[in-house]
């Protein structure tokens, strides 16, 4: 083990899963399954912008109409160990526990990634329960133990997390551009993120109380930022 590095925690379920953000923007996802859990599989990848197809001799009708509108390919079949190919992410959301575990091994003896439902010991991969706001994303993970634990935070995230946090994004942004730009040292820029970030500002930004915004980022960054805002940052400011 290399000094300083801790190693890595070993949960209850004996899992050590590595938390990532993937880029499946055009990327082939097929899933195996046509019934509820495969839905939401589908409707989480279309969202990020997948190139999805769908190995089922049925479908949900929501599905089909998906199907029929070119959203999805759709081929109507039972799954056969040849149908992985070319795929970047695998997932069985069969009801064949025989099916389910012949997909898991043929997609491991592939070297694909796989996530089989309803068996988190057969998966190489997770996905989260999540809150989106613009580019933030939350994410909360229960290695497949309990996704009502994981539904219930992510509710609770929901709430708390409303959309004035992707505002803030957005001015943190132009404000580390304005920042990065400057001369300060890597210890100030560091202090100028700290004091922009003032306890109150997600409430000026929830209740619209952008004159108060303005005399805080005045008062931290100075009056020329509210000028370079005047265009991209118009809406915000």
């Amino acid at each position: 083990m290399l000094p300083g590095i801790l190693p890595q925690a070993v949960t209850d379920s004996g899992l050590i899963l590595y938390p990532v953000c993937l880029n499946i923007t055009g990327k082939l996802c097929i899933v195996i399954g046509g019934g509820t859990v495969a839905r939401r599989k589908v409707h989480s990848l279309l969202a990020d912008r997948a190139t999805v197809r769908v190995i089922s001799p049925g479908l949900t009708k929501e599905l089909a109409e998906l199907a029929a509108q070119g959203e999805i390919e759709w081929r109507n079949k039972s799954y056969q160990d040849d149908d992985l190919r070319g795929a970047f992410l695998v997932f069985a959301a069969t009801d064949n526990r025989e099916v389910q575990e012949a997909i898991c091994r043929q997609a491991r003896s592939n070297g694909q990634l796989v996530n089989v439902a309803d068996d988190p010991e057969c998966c190489s991969f997770q996905v989260p329960a999540t809150v989106r706001r613009g580019d933030l994303t939350l994410a909360v993970a229960t290695h497949g133990r309990s996704p009502a634990v994981a539904a219930m935070i992510r509710q609770q995230l929901e709430d708390e997390f409303g959309p004035e946090y992707q505002t803030l994004l957005e001015l943190m942004s132009m404000i580390r551009k304005h920042v990065l730009a400057g001369n300060e040292s890597e210890e100030e820029k560091k202090n100028l993120y700290k004091n922009v970030l003032h306890r109150d500002i997600i409430l000026w930004l929830r209740t619209g109380q952008k004159d108060r915004l303005r005399r805080h980022l005045r008062e931290v960054l100075g009056p020329e930022f509210i000028f370079e805002l005047e265009g991209p940052g118009q809406d915000i400011l």
